[in-house]
This record gives C-alpha cells, structure tokens and sequence, in this order.
C-alpha cells in the first residue's frame, strides 16, 4: 500500500494544477468541479484515483493530498472558500507562471510556526488554547466517522434517510418503494423550481464502502426509463470517473450523483445528525494586568 501511495503527487506537487484548474473553471468551483479539473491536467490513472487513504476507504489517497493543497493556498492567500464550499481565486487575473509552490509551502509553514508559538504562550499564561488542527484533517475526521455510523445502520434505515434528506432539501410527495425486481429503484419524489416548473425524480441509494462503477449507472438508467425526468443515486461511497461520465453521456437521461463526501456535507447543512458546536478561545491579555 505505502508503495502504491507513492505514485500520487504530493500536495505540493498539486499546487499549479489546483490554481490552473481553478483558472480553466472561470474562477472558481466545487471541490468536485476542481478535483475532475486537477485529474485531467495532471492525467491520473483511475488506479491511481482509486488508492485509498486509509483502511475506512472513505477518502482516496488523492482526495486527501488535494485538501491539504487547498488548506495551504487558503492560507497563503490565493484561494478562499465559501459557507457554501465554493472555492474562488483571490485574484482573477492569477498568473499561474508566478506560483512558487515552495514559496506557498514556506509561507504557511511560518503561519503555522507562529501560531503554535502564540498558542504555546497563551497557554502558559493559563488561558485555554484550541487545539492547532488543519481544517483539512478535521473535516476528513468527522466526515469518516459519520460514514462510519451509516455503514452500521440496516438498507431499509438508509432508504428512509434518503427520502428524509430529499423532503428537507424541498423535494415534495417523497416515497420509498424499493422492492426486488424493480430495478433498483429505491424511491420517487417530485422537485419543484422557483414554484412554477417541476421534475418527477427516481433515486437509488446504495450504501457502499467501494466506488460505484458505469454498469450499476447504466442499469439504473435502463430502470427509469420512461418513468421520470431524471435519476438521483445516492451512496455512501464514490463514483469512478468512468461512472461520473456514463450519469452526463449526451443523448441519454441524465442522472445526478451523491457521493460519500457530498453525503455528509448535505447531512451536516441540514443538521440531520451532525451537530456543528463552537469553541471557546479564551485569551489572556497581559498588557492590561500591567497597567493595573
């Protein structure tokens, strides 16, 4: 394993990718408009997209080392995110040319350096310090554990959760109606668009550890023929780039994915079992106790 994860670029190495990317998306992107992008202009294999980080298989090795290329250009200034988790340049007119990954790297790390060292020193004065931790890492944390408790509960548990994060996203006459023979389709829903225009949807959900191949699309496409607008498939797990492009092939119907990751993004939006809480940083000025 630690032989294959060697063959992925480092988070460094991802750097110029990420902001080209960025600069071919007009500007700015999802993390999944931009992780596409950033497959396509360094030209990964999908053995190499597939390698997992850890032993959950939540993340890939390459998912993983693009949050932390993000988390450095954030704080480098040449990137920035919104609540809505759409990544932006700072500056429009970004010359890639002039992006120095080893200078980006230096200048968080000196970030990083006095932050700790202004952390250390809070802490000594007795006030309490928030754990230093890369957003990255805390984000990839949570989200692993939340995968972790849907593996643990029943098809029939999932399914409902599903139509109940259908209903909370406006989706109206939700219904779950997975039976055998029936294609694997799970459930059906109606969405409607600025009150005025609506769309009969059939989804799937699959509760998967593992990445969801072409025929499994294809095979729910052949099911919802004729019976709905369009197709949403919902797992826990992720789409090969194989998969993802079968969901959009011109001249079929389209289908939208939800992976693991956008998964417990829409979990936590919707505060459906994730519970966001806000820490106190308690910071003790001794400038003030001198002028007592």
């Amino acid at each position: 394993m630690a032989r294959k994860k060697s063959l992925v670029p480092t988070y460094d190495q991802f750097i110029k990718p990420v902001i080209q990317a960025l600069i071919s998306l007009g500007g700015s992107g999802s993390n999944e408009e931009i992780n596409n992008k950033v497959y396509e202009i360094v030209g990964l294999s999908d053995e190499i997209l597939q390698i997992p980080h850890g032993k959950e298989e939540t993340k890939t090795e390459v998912e993983y080392r693009l949050y932390w290329t993000r988390t450095y250009l954030k704080k480098a200034g040449l990137i920035d995110n919104s609540e809505r988790g759409i990544w932006s340049l700072t500056m429009p007119d970004t010359d890639i040319d002039n992006v120095d990954p080893s200078e980006v790297v230096k200048i968080v790390r000196m970030q990083l350096a006095k932050e700790s060292e202004k952390a250390d020193k809070t802490k000594s004065a007795g006030g309490s310090v928030e754990k230093l931790i890369e957003p990255s890492d805390n984000e990839i944390e949570w989200k692993q554990r939340l995968l972790s408790t849907l593996y643990e509960i029943s098809p029939s548990s999932f399914e409902r959760l599903s139509q109940r994060i259908l209903r909370e996203s406006g989706f109206v006459q939700v219904e779950v109606t997975g039976k055998a023979g029936d294609g694997g389709i799970d459930g059906k829903g109606i969405v409607r668009v600025g009150g005025f225009l609506s769309f009969h949807v059939i989804f799937q959900c699959k509760r998967y550890k593992y990445s969801i191949g072409p025929n499994l699309i294809r095979d729910f496409r052949g099911a919802m023929q004729g019976r709905a607008d369009k197709g949403l498939f919902i797992t826990t797990g992720s789409f090969t780039r194989e998969a993802m492009k079968e969901a959009t092939r011109d001249g079929a119907p389209p289908i939208d994915l939800v992976d693991g990751e956008l998964l417990c993004d829409k979990l936590k939006e919707l505060k459906l079992g994730v519970v966001t809480k806000q820490i106190e940083n308690v910071e003790i000025d001794d400038s003030w106790f001198k002028k007592v």
